[in-house]
């Protein structure tokens, strides 16, 4: 099944020679990457190759050692907060909900950041996100300690979709959920790019998620990236990349993509 929002040749992000570094140890050794409008793009990596550095840094939350993040030709340090947040939406690893806000309160915390809506606008547009990211308006009364892991995550889309951003960044969205419930947020993930053509990039080590719903990948290894379709990537003969793509794991995830996309 192809993605009906086809991405533009025209990147909406760019990252050029991204350098990090933490003390003596380099993380990323002058990476490149763009990021094509209307794609998901999944990352993907070992234990410390830099996955949520990475992140971070394509979403201007940190400085890199070196190189350039720019979003649409601008660079991201010279965009200012309410622009920023109008362009980007983050799901962060867990959610990252405020326990002591109901969920609604949550969901409508950008819009009292960044915007000068009434409080019955906020709430109505936080009522259509919840609906939007498979929840219930009633939801939003309720506290993140009621809701189930699934739902933090679908309430946490629905913040992070508040400003109706052009480019939706998602730390690990699958990460501590059973099997069913994880294939739900992939659906959702498919559904919001696909209804709305917003710009999707994953990070996560789901193997069933980068091969079922990620149109490119981009695996870091060495301090290097690869970046390219399932099925270029399968041919690296990149140790870690080769090991990760073909090991007991994959063959699952294998299957699940040639269910999904009917003929492999």
């Amino acid at each position: 099944m192809n993605p009906k929002a086809q991405p533009h040749p025209e990147p909406i992000l760019s990252a050029r020679n991204i350098v990090n570094r933490f003390g003596q140890q380099e993380v990323h050794d002058k990476i490149s990457l763009d990021i094509l409008r209307g794609e998901i793009l999944g990352i993907a990596g070992g234990s410390g190759s830099g996955k949520s550095v990475l992140l971070k840094t394509l979403t201007g939350l940190h400085r890199p050692n070196g190189g350039e993040v720019l979003v649409d030709g601008k660079a991201i340090d010279k965009i200012g907060p309410a622009e920023k947040a109008s362009l980007i939406g983050v799901l962060f690893q867990q959610g990252a909900l405020f326990s002591s806000l109901s969920v609604a309160q949550n969901v409508m915390l950008p819009m009292r950041e960044h915007t000068d809506l009434a409080p019955e606008a906020r709430e109505r547009i936080a009522a259509m996100k919840l609906e939007l990211a498979g929840m219930s308006a009633d939801t939003g009364v309720k506290f993140p300690s009621e809701l189930s892991g699934g739902m933090v995550k679908r309430a946490a889309f629905a913040r992070a979709l508040a400003l109706d951003p052009r480019i939706l960044f998602l730390d690990e969205p699958t990460s501590d959920l059973d099997p069913l419930t994880a294939s739900g947020i992939d659906a959702l993930i498919r559904r919001l790019n696909e209804s709305l053509g917003i710009t999707v990039v994953i990070v996560t080590h789901d193997l069933t998620t980068l091969f079922t719903i990620c149109r490119r990948i981009a695996i870091l290894a060495d301090k290097k990236i690869t970046v390219g379709t399932l099925d270029k990537l399968m041919q690296s003969h990149q140790p870690w990349i080769r090991e990760f793509l073909h090991g007991p794991r994959a063959e699952g995830a294998l299957t699940a993509r040639k269910q999904s996309h009917g003929n492999g």
